[in-house]
């Protein structure tokens, strides 16, 4: 078993964390947040004071961050964990992050004599308390073979998409397609209520025919059909709009980088921003019917 450094104990870092002391590993954790240290050390973590304390003498550091500014400040510099870390640490990065900067960290690690992977992960804060995650992997072959074990404690679906950053980059392309998956299947509720068409018919029809997708038949934006579904929990959060408005935005950048024609991630980056205006970032981001309905 490892000693594993985990920095970032929000809603998916702190069960993540919690399953990896499951597997067995001694994790040290550090969070801002005081309640999430002691909810960490009610686990059976060491909380530590400081990043830097508990990247110390760690074989492998796991991070679940906000944005890549985040990430690059707890990493980069004199009093980073670059410098810190041991050498030949293996850092896993979970944050979503931008491409650039995810290839910037990978370099930087080397260059400080560590390995780094960008790990992203699909599945949502139920995956991680289940540990069925999914991780899309970028990093050099030797530093991946070192992170699936402790990756395969977090998750159920592991994939290597390729070298530095590619993980970022199927993060990225993933969550574009699922809110534009999600705004189209909205769209088609939407209309369907206007004909007079019940959505439980629409469901029956469209869940086995050439419409069918993962935000119909798993995550189904209106209530009744698909009871997991946040729609039949007043839209709680399972995955936030603030979150997919992020990912879009991502989608929009990194198109811009690499030339790429984007006009329906770019329209549902649009519709996600004007949910989010409107008060309701907090909302799960199937909840964005409400304003195709003319309810926001």
């Amino acid at each position: 078993m490892a000693s594993i450094g985990f920095i970032g104990l929000g809603n998916m870092g702190a069960p993540m964390m919690r399953n990896l002391i499951k597997a067995g590993h001694a994790v040290a954790a550090f969070d801002l947040s005081e309640a999430a240290l002691k909810a960490a050390a009610e686990a059976g973590a060491t909380a530590c004071n400081t990043a830097v304390d508990a990247a110390r003498g760690a074989e492998v550091v796991v991070s679940m961050l906000p944005a890549g500014a985040h990430v690059t400040s707890v990493m980069l510099g004199e009093d980073g964990l670059f410098a810190a870390a041991p050498k030949g640490t293996l850092f896993i990065d979970s944050s979503t992050i931008d491409v650039a900067t995810a290839r910037l960290l990978s370099d930087a690690a080397a260059t400080a004599g560590h390995a780094l992977i960008d790990a992203p992960v699909s599945g949502g804060v139920g995956g991680a308390e289940a540990g069925t995650l999914t991780f899309m992997v970028g990093g050099a072959d030797a530093a991946f073979a070192r992170a699936e074990p402790i990756l395969a404690a977090m998750g159920k679906t592991i994939v290597h998409a390729g070298g530095p950053g590619n993980g970022q980059a199927a993060k990225i392309c993933n969550n574009m397609l699922l809110g534009i998956s999600m705004i189209g299947t909205c769209e088609a509720f939407a209309l369907a209520e206007k004909l007079g068409l019940d959505a439980q018919k629409l469901f029956d029809i469209a869940s086995k025919s050439s419409g069918q997708c993962w935000s119909m038949t798993s995550y189904c934006p209106v209530p009744g059909p698909v009871p997991a579904s946040p729609a039949n929990r007043e839209y709680k959060a399972g995955f936030a709009a603030a979150m997919m408005l992020k990912d879009l935005k991502l989608a929009v950048e990194a198109a811009q980088v690499a030339g790429a024609t984007i006009p329906l991630g770019a329209e549902a980056a649009q519709l996600y921003a004007m949910m989010a205006g409107a008060g309701q970032g907090g909302l799960d981001f199937s909840g964005i019917i409400h304003m195709l309905r003319g309810k926001a």
